[in-house]
């Protein structure tokens, strides 16, 4: 009988033969490796967008009606903010005041330094650039949720005045005061849902269009 080397030997031990168990492991160890690439792909990339980028939320009330209603699904930009100064019209999300722990929606009326003085439905806006104030143009707005109020408030110089849309069912600034800005976590970026009303910036309106001419000099 022929003598066997050592490496020949060696080949014989470094053959696995298949196996159907062998498959298996396989598999198993396959898939182990891609929940693990995937855990990884979670924590390095998907948790930081959301936490520092990006963060969905779903509407609860109707305080923002008929622009919103409860169960859109909304995308909050958590990012431009940290860049530019958030405007009037903005429509944002921020932690109640009141209760750090709950979120608001709610939209832009007044900007830091500006006198809002609530009159009936009317809104007017004092400024260094209107010392003698303009009513402001919501387009945004429905006659029949339109609450009357007499309200004066001058906001310092960062704190942001906001309101629902939904004036009739809204807790806003006329109740609970002026909104600082380190409160705020974003604006609405994208409505997901319902599919019929996806949109970008849904609800937003640029200064310029709520900035009406009219002036009560």
């Amino acid at each position: 009988m022929p003598s066997m080397s050592a490496g020949s030997h060696l080949e014989e031990h470094e053959i696995t033969p298949h196996t159907p168990q062998s498959e298996e492991n396989s598999r198993r160890s396959g898939s182990l490796r891609s929940l693990i690439a995937f855990a990884l792909i979670v924590i390095l990339v998907v948790v930081p967008i959301r936490l520092f980028v990006a963060k969905p939320f779903i509407v609860s009330g109707t305080s923002m009606y008929p622009t919103f209603n409860t169960w859109h699904y909304l995308i909050i930009d958590q990012i431009t903010y940290r860049f530019e100064t958030p405007q009037r019209g903005d429509v944002v999300v921020f932690r109640f005041p009141q209760n750090p722990s709950r979120f608001f929606i709610k939209r832009i009326i007044g900007m830091p330094n500006e006198t809002v003085t609530l009159s009936g439905t009317t809104v007017t806006i004092t400024n260094e650039e209107y010392p003698e104030g303009f009513i402001l143009d919501e387009p945004y707005l429905s006659p029949e949720y339109l609450k009357e109020s007499e309200i004066r408030t001058t906001l310092g110089d960062n704190e942001y005045f906001v309101m629902g849309d939904n004036r009739k069912a809204s807790a806003d600034s006329r109740y609970w005061g002026p909104l600082e800005v380190e409160r705020i976590v974003g604006r609405a970026l994208v409505r997901l849902f319902p599919f019929s009303e996806i949109d970008l910036l849904p609800g937003a309106v640029s200064e310029s269009n709520v900035q009406n001419a009219t002036s009560n000099e």
